[in-house]
């Protein structure tokens, strides 16, 4: 093999290089724009259950013998209070945020501070997912972490499973609970509250 084959064939293998360089390149690029960008996964991160309104965990065990003591429950009792679920209810104190109160979502800590979004009727979902209303991108947010809806006009905030959990004026949600007017909520690094 003569100099200048050699140099045509190592011409060849740089330019199949550079080729599938660009290829994977394209693929890498078209896989972001779809399904968003790669986030790393904290420690134990569960895949989220089914985003069900108003879940309530699973009853706590009942001891053995307790049937025993128990009274029966009356016959005449209407099965709509039995399935409903329990809802968390505020302290007195502030107003709570209802349609006609809050009108706005306001980012007040977080990469996104300061960044207002209008409410409207419709719900708004929080995670890391390119799918939420509100996106919020650091490691201490679950994909599907949290959802503020409206339950009978009034604004509740509702978490979705996720691993570092909501918390409404520094204490963590468990159930769905009324938002107050200008009370922080925080998911993640970012809070924010609903206002007028």
């Amino acid at each position: 093999m003569n100099p200048s084959e050699l140099t045509l064939l190592v011409l060849r293998l740089a330019f199949l290089l550079v080729l599938w360089l660009f290829i994977f390149g394209i693929v890498y690029a078209l896989r972001s724009d779809l399904f968003g960008q790669r986030v790393r996964k904290l420690s134990t991160d569960t895949p989220p259950a089914a985003a069900v309104p108003f879940a309530t965990p699973p009853p706590a065990p009942v001891p053995a013998g307790a049937f025993a003591q128990a009274p029966a429950a009356s016959a005449s009792a209407p099965t709509e209070q039995l399935s409903r679920p329990k809802l968390a209810q505020p302290a007195a104190g502030p107003d709570k945020a209802t349609t006609q109160t809050a009108t706005r979502l306001v980012i007040t800590s977080g990469p996104k501070a300061g960044t207002e979004f209008p409410l409207g009727s419709e719900p708004i979902t929080i995670g890391r997912s390119s799918d939420s209303s509100l996106v919020i991108r650091d490691d201490y947010t679950s994909t599907h972490h949290a959802r503020l809806m409206l339950w009978h006009d009034d604004w509740m905030v509702q978490d979705l499973d996720s691993t570092n959990g909501t918390f409404l004026d520094g204490k963590r949600v468990a159930v769905p609970t009324s938002v107050p007017l200008n009370t922080t909520v925080k998911i993640g690094a970012t809070s924010f509250e609903l206002r007028r």
